[in-house]
């Protein structure tokens, strides 16, 4: 009776373990001007299983219209 209540327990845990969403690092480099309309971007994403990271880098062009 005391394996099967551990065996429940377990399953449970490893559910809510399942339905969490797993961690993300976001890393965000903002270098463009408040006056830029469009911004020059570059962005990336990785997933690895349990992490993922997410990079968003902006820049302003040489000429602002």
């Amino acid at each position: 009776m005391r394996g099967r209540r551990l065996i429940v327990a377990a399953g449970a845990v490893g559910l809510i373990a399942l339905s969490a969403g797993h961690p993300v690092a976001d890393i965000r480099v903002m270098t463009h001007e408040l006056s830029d309309p469009a911004p020059r971007r570059v962005q990336a994403a990785m997933d690895l299983g349990l992490v993922g990271v997410k990079l968003l880098y902006t820049w302003t062009s040489g000429q602002l219209r």
